[in-house]
């Protein structure tokens, strides 16, 4: 698809088929297992020129205390790079500056994508859930939205203010139309913090980044799994523009497809858990015309992904099935609305 076509589906300006965006998501394993079979699918099309970066943080090497580490790693669920909220100032004075080498292989893409006349979608994993998290800590993190709150908010404005510095420089020297970004913030049933939490410490940032999204022309995606209903009008507020993956057996894909799915666009993702798994061929081709036909509106607003990644174990008949059958029948659901 074109850039443009790309953006009709974003926009609900009714697209000729459904984009398939992260459908080809290779994940734990997987390659190791079918190797060249997966080469198979080359001919089904990506329809977004994708490129992720890593924000730069401060260097572990640089700090004056010594991070957690478990077998040469720095921690994560456990607490990571700031263990004690006393060296927050230093890791806040230690942020390094925005540099160009961080978009060296970026601009590569948005060119590849500018000549092909295709969407370029650029950002990076964890925003202001998932980065505290592994810089804090799992059980310290949410603690602390009860213990120091005026530290969070310290922390997420430092955060933030990289952020917003990294989509400058990068609309400065790449043409770029999306902005991709995650924050697992649910779980199989609900929110990981209550959404007082979440409109307290997490939103006014998200708004911040939303505004600059905004200033730029670019469209915010956002990545969440889990239950993440009860702060869907929080996100579509601060300016989220797609949401990623409605997880399945977490959300009432029906009731969020009708309650916003005229301000909302969806990158629905197909249950990489049990259906791809688990399932028939027959019982995936039926699963996402089930999805689309719950979430393609006449005027657009869907996508296609996989819900997170394929991983090994998954048969290749089953991701064949998957991957044809959302190319063909997000063309044929699109064809029944007249679209172009």
């Amino acid at each position: 698809m074109t850039r443009a076509e790309v953006i009709a589906a974003i926009e609900r300006k009714r697209p000729p088929r459904i984009p398939l965006i992260m459908a080809k998501w290779w994940g734990e394993g997987l390659g190791e297992q079918y190797g060249d079979l997966l080469s198979q699918f080359d001919e089904i099309p990506n329809d977004t020129v994708m490129t992720l970066i890593s924000p730069p943080m401060p260097n572990p090497s640089e700090l004056s205390w010594r991070p957690l580490e478990r077998n040469g790693v720095v921690a994560h669920d456990a607490g990571g790079l700031l263990p004690d909220w006393k060296n927050l100032d230093e890791y806040v004075e230690k942020m390094p500056t925005v540099t160009q080498e961080v978009f060296e292989a970026a601009k590569n893409a948005s060119e590849r994508a500018k000549e092909e006349d295709r969407y370029f979608l650029w950002g990076w994993w964890s925003l202001f859930f998932e980065r505290p998290w592994g810089l804090r800590g799992m059980a310290h993190l949410l603690m602390d939205y009860f213990d120091h709150p005026e530290k969070i908010h310290k922390l997420h404005d430092c955060l933030c203010n990289q952020y917003e510095r990294l989509i400058d420089e990068a609309c400065q020297c790449m043409d770029v139309h999306g902005f991709w970004t995650s924050d697992d913030l649910g779980h199989q049933t609900q929110l990981m913090m209550t959404p007082t939490q979440f409109r307290e410490f997490l939103k006014p940032y998200y708004a911040r980044i939303g505004e600059k999204c905004r200033e730029y022309g670019l469209h915010f995606w956002l990545h969440s799994c889990g239950n993440n209903t009860d702060v869907l009008e929080d996100l579509i507020e601060v300016g989220v523009d797609v949401f990623h993956p409605v997880q399945k057996h977490t959300m009432d894909e029906k009731r969020v497809a009708q309650e916003y799915g005229d301000r909302l666009a969806f990158l629905v993702g197909f249950d990489v858990q049990h259906i791809l798994q688990e399932g028939t061929p027959d019982d995936v081709r039926a699963e996402v015309r089930h999805l689309v036909d719950i979430f393609d509106r006449e005027e657009g607003g869907m996508c296609i992904a996989a819900g997170n990644g394929i991983v090994a174990g998954t048969p290749i008949e089953n991701i064949q099935a998957f991957l044809s059958e959302s190319l063909l029948y997000g063309r044929s659901h699109r064809q029944g609305f007249g679209s172009p």
